[in-house]
């Protein structure tokens, strides 16, 4: 038992006296090379594969970003090109709405006019037989009048004794009538 607490103290004392393997000085040297190495290979693999796979893909997507900007441009001015030629083309439907409607307008008119003009005539020409009618009327209406006035004058001259000849009862009511 002696020789196992022997040993077990020699491996614990050689592990203290070593103490971290990174911090032992007689192995700088290595540990410089080997991380010089390795620091060179990271250097190499990084500079000949990684780098020029992120750089390709940025410069792709850098690419795509520009023909994104350029497409949304030129669509940008294809719109506004379409809202011109929108707005063009409502003014113009505009322009041909107003003009059918003045047409219209004057189609109407002309049609009023024209009904007018006729309703005119057919009124003139009614009013034109009407005063005819009334003519007729008023001188039948005179002779009516001047006959009874004959008659009763002859019957009022009978009943009051007096004669008088068909002539002079005429000519007398022929004067009273013109005023």
């Amino acid at each position: 038992m002696a020789s196992n607490t022997q040993t077990t103290d020699a491996a614990h004392g050689a592990a203290e006296s070593a103490g971290m393997p990174q911090l032992d000085f007689s192995t700088f040297g290595n540990q410089i090379f080997w991380l010089v190495v390795t620091l060179v290979v990271i250097y190499f693999v990084l500079s000949k594969i990684a780098l020029p796979r992120i750089e390709g893909i940025l410069q792709a997507r850098q690419t795509r970003i520009t023909n994104y900007l350029t497409t949304a441009e030129e669509m940008k001015l294809k719109a506004v090109e379409a809202e011109a030629a929108y707005n063009q083309a409502l003014a113009d439907a505009r322009t041909e709405a107003n003009k059918i409607v003045a047409e219209a307008r004057a189609e109407i008119q002309a049609e009023v006019d024209a009904a007018a003009a006729k309703a005119d005539a057919e009124i003139a020409a009614k009013a034109a037989e009407s005063e005819a009618a009334i003519a007729e009327i008023r001188a039948g209406a005179v002779d009516s009048v001047k006959a009874v006035a004959k008659d009763a004058a002859k019957e009022i001259l009978g009943t009051l004794g007096h004669s008088a000849d068909a002539k002079t009862v005429t000519a007398a009511v022929t004067a009273r009538m013109k005023g």
